[in-house]
């Protein structure tokens, strides 16, 4: 969401950017790949790039369209990698109570520092020389605290980090967007904050379907 992203912007100190996917399907998506695509940054594809949904095909131009379906689905940065879910799957579940042995499968061949997203929370997990963190997630966190979640990696050290919100404002520009869902989304994730371990237990129930 282009509010939440303006937010992080104002308050972020970094050489480099790395997007990690998933930045469409909400209420604003062109707003969002502007915001975007004005910035010196490295962008890399989620699930919802890969198959944009409808509103995304109405509000997006074909050009844009075509940008975020051609991204690369990894990018390494100052020796770290970055993937939305996995180095070779935009949609595998990982939180931060999967399995070590499940980590250790899903990420096979991996080694050193690994910067995930898609399941909107953040965790630091060491399992043998695999160290996976999640940098949460900016316009739909599941972290029981409405704000912005992300992570500046130093070295290969990961910082989390969140910025505080205006949500009358948030609420006000999803409402007037148009999005379908949108007095949903403010209902369930503006007004209310989305219970860390609710989520967590949702995400492991759905790991195997």
């Amino acid at each position: 969401m282009p509010w939440a992203l303006d937010a992080v912007l104002k308050e972020l100190d970094a050489d480099q950017i790395l997007f990690g996917g998933d930045f469409i399907g909400g209420p604003c998506p062109r707003e969002t790949v502007e915001r975007i695509r004005s910035l010196d940054a490295t962008c890399i594809r989620g699930n919802a790039e890969r198959e944009p949904s409808e509103w995304d095909l109405e509000k997006l131009s074909p050009e844009d369209l075509d940008w975020v379906r051609s991204l690369p689905v990894t990018a390494t940065l100052d020796g770290v990698l970055y993937c939305h879910a996995t180095p070779t799957d935009d949609m595998p579940m990982t939180t931060a109570i999967t399995p070590d042995a499940e980590i250790a499968d899903l990420f096979a061949g991996c080694a050193g520092t690994v910067v995930i997203g898609h399941t909107h929370h953040q965790f630091d997990r060491r399992v043998g020389d695999l160290r996976l963190v999640n940098a949460g997630s900016v316009g739909m966190p599941y972290e029981g605290h409405v704000a912005a979640y992300w992570a500046l990696i130093d070295g290969s050290e990961p910082q989390f980090r969140h910025t505080e919100l205006d949500l009358d404002v948030l609420a006000e520009g999803i409402l007037s967007s148009g999005f379908p869902y949108g007095e949903a989304f403010v209902d369930e994730n503006v007004r209310v904050a989305v219970d860390r371990d609710e989520a967590i237990n949702h995400f492991e129930s759905r790991r195997h379907l």
